[in-house]
C-alpha cells in the first residue's frame, strides 16, 4: 500500500499537533542511560524534545513512514536513532520508557497489544500514551458515512476507517491487568480555532484521510474529498472563526 503521509499537510497544523505531545511529556520522569522507544515517532522533531527531556542514553523513533522519516534524518544522533518498523509489530525488551503520541489508534486489537506492553519494560519502567479518541465528531464520523455509500463502497472495496481506540476507564483496566502500577487516565478535550469550517478538511487531510487516500487512486482521492467536504458542510455550522473541539486520551503508568 502507498505511503500516503504528507509531512508538509500533517505539518499545517504543526503548533497544535504538538500540545498534547507537551502535555504527555510532562507526567514523564528523566531516565539518566536509560533506553526509551517513540513508538510512531513522525518528522522527528518532537522524539527529539523527548529524548532530551528523559536523558536517555538511547532513544529509538519508529515509523513505517518513508517520507515522515526522511524528515526525522535531520534530528538523529546523540544516541537517538529512528527505524523504520510497524509498531502493531513491535517488541521491546529493559526499556526505561515506551512513550506513543497520536499513534497507537493505528494499531488493532488495543486489548491484545496492551496486554504485551508490560513486558517491554525493565522494573520501574514508564509508559506514556496519547490517542486520538474523536469518532464521535463530524470530522470522522462523516468520513465514514461517505465510505460506506455507493460509489466508495465499491472502490475502497468495503473499506471503512474505524478506530480501535477504546474508552479511558478500559485502558486504566488493561493497565492494572497488565501488572501497572497507579495507572494514570485522563479524557482532554483540546480546542482549536481555525479560520472556518474548511480547516477541519486540511486537518483531517494530514491524518486520518491518509488512510482512505492509500486505498484510492489520486483521482479517486480528489473525488473523495469533494463528497466529504459536501457531507461535512451539511452537518458542521459555517462559523468563522470555527472550533474544531478535538478528543484525546492521555495515560500514563509504571511497571
Amino acid at each position: 500500500m502507498a505511503d500516503a503521509w504528507n509531512p508538509v499537510q500533517y505539518e499545517r497544523f504543526k503548533k497544535e499537533r504538538a500540545q498534547p505531545f507537551h502535555d504527555l511529556l510532562a507526567g514523564v520522569r528523566p531516565a539518566p542511560g536509560g533506553r526509551a522507544v517513540d513508538l510512531g515517532c513522525g518528522t522527528g522533531e518532537l522524539t527529539r524534545a523527548l529524548h532530551a527531556r528523559l536523558q536517555a542514553a538511547e532513544t529509538v523513533g519508529i515509523d513505517n513512514s518513508a517520507a515522515m522519516l526522511e524528515k526525522a534524518k535531520a534530528h538523529a544522533g546523540g544516541g537517538l536513532r529512528f527505524e523504520t518498523g510497524d509498531i502493531a509489530r513491535f517488541e521491546g525488551k529493559d526499556l526505561a520508557v515506551v512513550f506513543s503520541n497520536a499513534a497507537l489508534h493505528w494499531v488493532p486489537d488495543h486489548p491484545a497489544y496492551w496486554s504485551r506492553i508490560g513486558s517491554w519494560l525493565a522494573p520501574g519502567g514508564q509508559l506514556a500514551v496519547q490517542m486520538p479518541s474523536n469518532e464521535d465528531h463530524p470530522s470522522h464520523a462523516c468520513a465514514r458515512a461517505v465510505a460506506g455509500q455507493p460509489p466508495w463502497r465499491e472502490r475502497l472495496g468495503g473499506f471503512v476507517r474505524l478506530s480501535p481506540v477504546l474508552a479511558p476507564e478500559q485502558y486504566a483496566e488493561l493497565l492494572a491487568e497488565a501488572g501497572f502500577s497507579e495507572p494514570q487516565v485522563r479524557l482532554q478535550v483540546y480546542v482549536h480555532t481555525l479560520d472556518d469550517r474548511a480547516g477541519v478538511i486540511e486537518w483531517v487531510k494530514g491524518t486520518l484521510l491518509t488512510d482512505y487516500q492509500a486505498h484510492l487512486t489520486p483521482e479517486q482521492y480528489e473525488e473523495f474529498l469533494v463528497d466529504y467536504r459536501a457531507e461535512l458542510f451539511r452537518t458542521l455550522p459555517d462559523r468563522r472563526p470555527f472550533l474544531y473541539t478535538y478528543k484525546r486520551i492521555l495515560l500514563w503508568a509504571t511497571r
